[in-house]
């Protein structure tokens, strides 16, 4: 168990930035895939990885590959897999399965004929063929041991998640407003802006808080995953010290303390930002106030504006939402030369109206929605 085939599954397009964060961990990185990043270790590296990663969807441990074009030939190489490394025998367990291109197609027989061999009780339900992870709440919720079976064009991969519920799920984010954004897009957004975690941060969308929580996080040296609990803790033969161990600092926390401010003119947005910080732990980092845009005025010459507006499918009507577009760029351009202005978008004629002259640095999905994040320097 000291040389583990691990990956860090991402949302699309973010699979780069979560290397940066693997290298900045001092985790050495072997491959950059379009749907994560690959890299190996020992348990205390699945730890880290877990409390540390902010855009990774989850970790899993790759148990092994085969090739198998009839059930024989699946069970045959499942019952070679190390199962017990991970569940007690006879444990009930999920499995994802999903199968492109395979001889073998029949995603529920996959799962049942995997399990038979492995020795192991499926979860009642559970094979799915959709790739979602949330698709049963044992499995969401981290209840029981998932493991993520993939196959195509006959090759098969089996890997074994150590994460449990999906990394978004800090634990602070029990307040929502319209059109949510998930933690680990809000940080991946973060990151691709570029900021030094030493200048001013401003959301002026500030919805619920989630960029504001994750920059604050970010910029503090504060694991998003100190927190939670990850399935791994349960994998026997696990170090106890490994399980109990305190998330220690990861060595990239600002000797500055920037001043990170939200902004909506919702006062329900407002309050559920105020009541996500409390529980993040960052109400001493961050100010969110209820105002809007027209309001906003930067106190300081140089800083960053991280937004997440609205679209016009979720949230917004689209006839007004051209005008609150011009209207972000005029405020940009008249008050915030100076500073670096990054935000999410869906709709190309929407940037437009901003007027200004962005440059996309991101592309990624929000809720199924392809959205990219521009930026631009009034």
């Amino acid at each position: 168990m000291n040389d583990l085939d691990l990956f860090a599954a991402t949302p699309p397009g973010v699979s780069a930035i979560t290397a940066g964060e693997l290298q900045e961990l001092g985790i050495a990185v072997r491959e950059v895939l379009p749907d994560g990043v690959a890299f190996c270790g020992d348990h205390a590296v699945v730890r880290r990885a877990n409390v540390w990663l902010r855009t990774a969807n989850r970790v899993v441990v790759r148990m092994g590959a085969f090739r198998a074009r009839t059930f024989a030939e699946l069970e045959r190489h499942a019952a070679a897999l190390n199962w017990r490394a991970y569940v007690e025998d006879g444990a009930t367990v999920t499995f994802r399965v999903t199968a492109r291109k395979c001889r073998l197609f029949h995603t529920g027989a996959i799962a049942e004929r995997i399990a038979r061999a492995a020795g192991v009780r499926e979860a009642h339900g559970v094979a799915e063929a959709t790739g979602d992870a949330s698709a049963t709440e044992a499995t969401a919720a981290g209840e029981t041991q998932l493991f993520v079976v993939r196959g195509v064009r006959d090759e098969w991969q089996v890997s074994a998640d150590s994460s449990g519920a999906h990394l978004h799920q800090r634990g602070y984010r029990l307040a929502t407003a319209k059109a949510p954004l998930r933690e680990t897009l809000a940080a991946a957004a973060v990151l691709a802006s570029r900021w030094d975690r030493r200048s001013p941060l401003v959301d002026p969308f500030c919805g619920a808080g989630t960029i504001c929580i994750e920059s604050a996080l970010l910029a503090y040296g504060r694991a998003p995953g100190a927190d939670r609990q990850f399935r791994f803790t349960s994998w026997p033969g696990l170090d106890k010290r490994v399980a109990a161990a305190v998330a220690e600092p990861a060595g990239s926390a600002s000797k500055q303390r920037p001043a990170i401010r939200g902004y909506d003119r919702d006062a329900g947005a407002v309050a559920a930002a105020v009541s996500n910080a409390e529980r993040a732990r960052v109400t001493d980092a961050i100010v969110v106030a209820q105002q809007s845009l027209s309001a906003f005025e930067p106190q300081d010459t140089r800083g960053w504006i991280v937004t997440n507006p609205p679209y016009g499918l979720r949230v917004g009507n689209p006839g007004e939402l051209r005008n609150l577009y011009a209207r972000f760029g005029g405020v940009a351009r008249e008050r915030c030369s100076g500073w670096v202005v990054a935000f999410l978008s869906a709709d190309p004629a929407l940037e437009r109206a901003t007027g200004l002259r962005l440059e996309p640095v991101l592309r990624t999905e929000n809720g199924g929605l392809p959205v990219r994040l521009v930026i631009a320097e009034p």
